[in-house]
């Protein structure tokens, strides 16, 4: 029972990780930092960064994190004895 417990520990903890980065990328990069980040410009004079991360980068960053978070869990599978 023990066992159990430990893995889903580190699963919830895996979990909100991904989820924290997910918040400060979209909310924080996206919303709250925006000002700051439009003063550093993509591709020389292209999109400003804040701009960027409002519209895409957020999108990017969370499908970056799903193959993160398949990586790791099936580390943490694996450790426990779990995997398929």
């Amino acid at each position: 029972m023990s066992n159990n417990q430990d893995y889903w520990k580190a699963n919830i903890a895996l979990l909100l990780r991904c989820l924290v980065v997910w918040f400060v990328v979209s909310y924080g990069f996206g919303i709250l930092l925006v000002d700051q980040l439009n003063e550093i410009r993509l591709f020389g004079s292209g999109y400003p960064l804040g701009f960027w991360f409002a519209q895409q980068g957020s999108i990017y960053v969370f499908v970056v994190l799903i193959f993160y978070y398949v990586k790791k869990i099936n580390e943490l599978d694996k450790q426990f004895g779990v995997e398929e």
